[in-house]
């Protein structure tokens, strides 16, 4: 009996340590890193300022906890209260408000966490487009949804079997006390056709949730079709954004002027290069290699310091590439709209080889529509609109891109 007993016991205690590590695991805290990448870096660095936004280093020192949320969640409230530090934020980056993000306090909370954690860290620009990838903190936890399933069923299926040991076990004890034999083990076939009769709920339940999981795991697998983020493909000129616009502060309209004025942002040609490297001779990571290309491009003699005529392309590997189903207009975003070039690009500055880091999906439009208030202080292109907009809407309209009609079918599928 005592035997018994302890062993009985030991499988208690073994069950209930499983259900509290399932409860803590059902009860897991945000990914701060996953959700300070997905919305976050677009516009912010932890180590230090970029062109959108300020360096966010230690900023858990600068301000309480509930001020961050607050301004996080929904900086324009706090702005047009006219809070202190937020108008201050407001006018010191060129009035340029952060769009409101539909996070939880504890989601944000964990973002708080990971700028603390890497506040301590030696000072590094974290790298571009590694959020899960993803795209949005939604999408980070639907992409780990079929994992989590898969860990939860096998805790469920250890419990079933440790508790179904128990009963056994305080079943055999009972039949000892009421002098019951011992019921016929089965062995081979006998038994595992015993043993189906015996578990067929358990055997639906595990069918249904194998099922799930596989269907979840398609449909995620499907849903990134056609996605790019992190794309990085080798380039035949070794150009280091990181060099000429992080270090030398080259505007990313010298080299992609059509941003401006056109639906295409453009490749630069040779001859843009050449604006520099006529007279750069040597670049200090790839010595002359990768210059020589740019003259043998453009059929430029070094030594007579005269063009040849002899030309050839430069093979560029395109990295972001919308579906030709979709309009894009560049102009209409950077010229009208003022959309800085990192809200879509990322940090271009911080990036050796460029990568596409954001996902470019049609959610992810959407979503930015929705968010994006439009910039009508001194914008004639939408003095009228605006005016319009009032009247509809009231004076103290928050006038978005989806108000404009940004999230009808026809402005980008046409």
């Amino acid at each position: 009996m005592p035997r018994y007993g302890y062993r009985c016991l030991k499988i208690t205690i073994l069950a209930l340590s499983l259900i509290v590590i399932f409860q803590r695991s059902s009860q897991a805290q945000p990914d701060g890193e996953a959700l300070f990448k997905a919305n976050c870096t677009a516009c912010h660095l932890v180590s230090e300022d970029v062109v959108v936004g300020p360096g966010l280093k230690n900023v858990h020192t600068k301000y309480k906890e509930d001020w961050l949320i607050k301004w996080i969640k929904n900086s324009s409230a706090l702005i047009k209260a006219g809070d202190p530090a937020a108008v201050k934020i407001y006018e010191q980056f060129n009035k340029v408000a952060m769009p409101a993000f539909n996070l939880s306090d504890d989601e944000v909370k964990a973002m708080i966490a990971y700028i603390k954690t890497e506040s301590e860290k030696a000072p590094a620009a974290p790298a571009p487009g590694t959020a899960g990838s993803t795209a949005d903190a939604g999408a980070a936890k639907s992409d780990n949804f079929p994992t989590v399933l898969l860990l939860v069923t096998i805790l469920l299926i250890a419990l079933y079997v440790i508790l179904n040991r128990v009963q056994k076990g305080l079943k055999r004890i009972v039949d000892q006390r009421e002098g019951r034999p011992e019921p016929v083990v089965l062995h081979g076939k006998a038994g595992v056709k015993h043993w189906i009769r015996e578990h067929k709920k358990l055997i639906a339940v595990l069918f249904i949730i194998g099922s799930v999981w596989g269907v979840l795991w398609d449909g995620m697998r499907l849903a990134r079709i056609g996605i790019q983020q992190g794309y990085t493909p080798d380039q035949p000129i070794k150009f280091s954004h990181k060099l000429h616009v992080g270090q030398n502060k080259i505007d990313c309209r010298y080299c992609h002027s059509g941003a401006e004025k056109s639906k295409n942002a453009g490749i630069p040609s040779p001859n843009v290069c050449m604006n520099c490297h006529k007279y750069v001779k040597k670049g200090p990571n790839y010595g002359t290699e990768e210059i020589a290309k740019i003259y043998a491009a453009i059929g430029w003699d070094v030594e007579k310091q005269q063009y040849t005529g002899k030309t050839k392309p430069i093979e560029w590997v395109r990295i972001h590439n919308l579906p030709d189903l979709a309009y894009f207009n560049h102009s209409q975003h950077v010229k009208v709209g003022g959309v800085a070039c990192e809200t879509c690009h990322g940090p271009v500055g911080e990036m050796e080889v460029v990568q596409q880091f954001s996902p470019l999906t049609m959610g992810w439009c959407i979503q930015c529509h929705r968010d994006t208030q439009v910039k009508t202080e001194g914008n004639a292109y939408y003095t009228e609109v605006h005016e319009k907009m009032k009247k509809q809407y009231g004076n103290d309209v928050k006038l978005t891109v989806e108000k404009l009609g940004g999230t009808e079918c026809a402005r980008c599928h046409y």
